[in-house]
């Protein structure tokens, strides 16, 4: 074994042995002139701007870009550059982007230089915002003084033809990378420590290169040595003194833009194994290329600000990536009759105590790495458990545990490459390694609740005692909004009735329609006896019902200006529900309801390995029980600007569950108010009880750590028939199932207390009442 993949030792309780996968010293030896951390994070930027921007793939934009890269930049920056001193300016974006494509084909561009210039010209490497605003400033400044009759900005429209693009091959370069940030838009890829771990890669892959790749075919790098590869292509000058002594052997890896075949990823692979003895994919490192891309089961990218921070009841959720490798040492070859009883216990340290995911020993190969797991786990899960177990024999129930280990998130984060190895009983070794963990979207659901009056306490004789036995005036229909974690974060209160109640002598009666208003409270109870208190006394949202104009069954108007308008369509044969968003103030962004899962909630069978994914997690036959429909509550919020015209999913919600999930730039108040009126306005419409809003009491929740919702989510590779767990898949491939509370019976109405106002004041107030003329149940 080579000595480059056991260095850094300490150890673990147990028995146990443990490494440190980041402490190479071959390594040290290649040297990068260039700083790849800070280069990757302001190129990774620098490709999301480009991505966004839907006039720069226009045919004519990028001709036009071509032109004045080749006529006019070049020429600028050939002239601006005196030996290897880089002058500080940046073209604008249009000829940098062209730029950055040409210097992926180090050869193509050296030429280029060369023939043209004499001369290799260089990048100046800038990763501070404000250096990179002044160089765009000098750069506009020289521009203006040499070429008075061109414009600084690429002012080609998208329908206006450009000249003839003299330069093919580059012209077809920058097509083929028109997707290139797609590569690259993980969120955790902007972390430092993810950035630091693929330079890492990034060294020992050139150290293979260098020493090993000889007489071998073409190899294909990983997405985190190919990130840290294009970055160091990115700035010519420094790629060529540093790859001086590599000339011709870099030319053996498969570019960004080629296709791979499955035997040159298995022969990069081996290669890696042999070289290092350490498994070559990791967590954010897969290979890309082969078989048909799987559609990943979780949903995240980097978010530009989080706009609920002002809610101090709301934290945050992190996700993070996690693999588990296997290998079994070759000397227990002989032994392997007899292991056949022991099988490998993957376990969540916090959160998801049922998670028990087993393997048999025997189904792993010798002397070769095996991915055995992939999923995905909240930060509060802590880390994974891996128990080597036997059970026992056939005349033994259950299995007795041998020995086990423990990863924890935090030492593997403490570890410069994410990753460390583990020896079981010396004879089955085991890396784990994450990716950073980085916000994810956030989940909540609301949940039933006991009534309240106008001050927000609930009814009880507990608080009638406290107050002195003065009656409690209103009545109000209430839901607790939990999070992912069971924390309760906001209290929606549905005003239903007025007035009091005393024995014999007066009963709540109904509010006027215009005063059934909702609001949103922010935090959470505050109990007082057991499962009584009160709700918090700060109100964030509001929603009122209002006439609605011409076409439209119900509306209301949010305390966020905006308004929504719904209509309902019996005949239809699908759900017939539409929604239009109307806000006052003018923007340059459209919101749109679009009915049912779409964008990236929408299920696809693309390609063979997600229809096993789905045939495997019951996904298709779970659907089936959703009674009306697989898209039957769901609505997806969509935000539509100039610069994205197809427009962004920020949130999926389903209304019969009450359950939303959105993005950290979408307002949380927000959604809920349009998961909650959506609601009320159906059950109005229909005369049905299609939400259970006439539930009147907080049902028995799964006890925390147990299955805590989408604290474990499992990539498709990892899924088998044998593994059918609705909640380790996301949460709207099964709404049912998953929010379905452990207290399946309902409460009979006898059962509900006169003084909370009685069963008909709800019905009355909530799902029978009387309308204004203006509201039509139906069409």
């Amino acid at each position: 074994m080579s000595s480059a993949g056991r260095d850094g030792a300490g150890n673990v309780s147990d028995g146990s042995s443990t490494r440190s996968l980041g402490e190479i010293s071959e390594e040290e030896t290649v040297r990068v002139g260039v700083d790849l951390v800070s280069a990757a994070r302001r190129n990774i930027g620098f490709l999301r701007v480009v991505a966004e921007s839907d006039w720069l793939h226009h045919k004519p934009t990028i001709s036009e870009a071509i032109r004045r890269y080749d006529e006019l930049w070049m020429p600028l920056i050939s002239d601006l550059t005196v030996g290897s001193n880089l002058q500080m300016v940046l073209p604008p974006i249009d000829i940098e982007w062209v730029w950055f494509c040409h210097t992926l084909n180090p050869v193509s561009y050296r030429q280029y230089c060369e023939s043209r210039f004499s001369k290799l010209i260089g990048k100046p490497a800038i990763f501070n915002e404000e250096n990179e605003e002044y160089a765009l400033t000098r750069c506009r400044d020289i521009w203006i003084s040499r070429y008075p009759s061109e414009s600084f900005e690429n002012e080609l429209g998208s329908d206006e033809s450009a000249s003839c693009v003299t330069n093919e091959e580059l012209l077809s370069q920058v097509l083929k990378l028109r997707n290139l940030y797609t590569k690259f838009a993980e969120p955790y890829m902007l972390e430092t420590v993810y950035l630091i771990a693929a330079r890492k890669r990034y060294k020992r892959f050139l150290y293979l290169m260098q020493r090993f790749s000889y007489g071998c075919g073409r190899l294909v790098p990983a997405s985190d040595i190919l990130l840290m590869w294009v970055n160091h292509q990115s700035y010519p000058m420094v790629y060529e003194a540093d790859m001086r002594e590599m000339e011709g052997v870099m030319g053996k890896v498969a570019a960004v833009w080629e296709e791979v075949n499955e035997e040159e990823m298995e022969e990069t692979k081996k290669l890696w194994v042999k070289t290092f003895d350490q498994p070559y994919e990791t967590t954010g490192g897969e290979i890309n290329g082969g078989a048909a891309k799987v559609k990943p089961p979780v949903h995240w990218e980097v978010a530009d600000e989080d706009v609920n921070i002002r809610y101090k009841s709301m934290l945050p959720r992190f996700l993070l990536e996690v693999c588990v490798f296997v290998k079994l040492d070759s000397k227990i070859k002989a032994m392997q009759g007899n292991k056949s009883c022991e099988f490998l216990r993957l376990r969540t340290v916090r959160c998801h105590r049922e998670l028990k995911i087993d393997k048999q020993v025997s189904t792993f190969p010798l002397d070769s790495w095996h991915k055995a797991w992939h999923l995905y786990c909240e930060f509060g899960t802590r880390g994974v458990v891996l128990d080597l177990r036997d059970r026992g024999g056939r005349f033994f129930k259950g299995s007795k545990i041998k020995e086990n280990v423990t990863f924890l998130w935090n030492d593997l984060l403490r570890s410069t490459s994410l990753a460390l190895e583990r020896e079981i009983e010396q004879r089955v070794r085991v890396v784990s390694s994450i990716t950073p963990p980085v916000q994810a979207p956030y989940l909540l659901k609301c949940v039933p609740d006991q009534v309240t009056d106008d001050s927000g306490a609930m009814i009880s004789d507990v608080i009638l005692r406290m107050n002195q036995y003065h009656p409690q005036e209103g009545r109000w229909l209430s839901r607790t909004v939990l999070d992912h974690a069971g924390r309760e974060c906001f209290v929606v209160r549905m005003r239903v009735g007025g007035g009091f109640w005393r024995r014999g002598a007066e009963t709540p009666s109904a509010v006027k329609w215009e005063d059934r208003i909702t609001e949103i409270r922010e935090g959470s109870w505050s109990y007082v006896a057991g499962s009584i208190g009160r709700a918090p006394a700060k109100v964030v949202g509001t929603a009122t019902p209002i006439e609605p104009s011409e076409q439209w069954n119900a509306s209301w108007k949010f305390s966020t200006g905006d308004e929504l308008m719904i209509r309902w369509e019996a005949s239809t044969s699908q759900s017939g529900l539409r929604c239009h968003l109307k806000t006052e103030t003018s923007s340059d962004t459209t919101v749109k309801l679009l009915v049912g899962r779409k964008m990236q909630y929408q299920r696809r069978n693309t390609g063979s390995r997600n229809k096993e994914y789905e045939e495997n997690t019951n996904i298709v036959a779970a659907d089936h029980l959703e009674g009306d429909g697989e898209e039957d509550g769901f609505m997806t919020l969509v935000r539509f600007s100039e610069d994205n015209p197809i427009g962004k999913a920020t949130a999926l919600l389903n209304w019969k569950l009450l359950v939303v999930e959105f993005s950290p730039e979408e307002d949380a108040v927000f959604v809920l108010l349009l998961c909650i009126s959506i609601l009320r306005s159906v059950s109005e419409l229909r005369k049905e009880d299609v939400g259970n809003l006439l539930i009147r009491r907080r049902l028995k929740e799964a006890r925390l750590g147990d299955r805590d919702w989408a604290s474990v989510i499992l990539h498709p590779s990892s899924c088998s028939p044998s593994i059918s767990s609705p909640h380790l898949q996301p949460w709207y491939c099964n709404a049912k199932v998953v929010m379905a509370s452990d207290d399946n019976s309902r409460l009979p109405t006898s059962s509900y207390s006169l003084v909370e106002g009685g069963d008909k004041l709800f019905k009355r107030g909530l799902i029978s009442c009387e309308q204004p003329t203006f509201l039509h149940p139906f069409n």
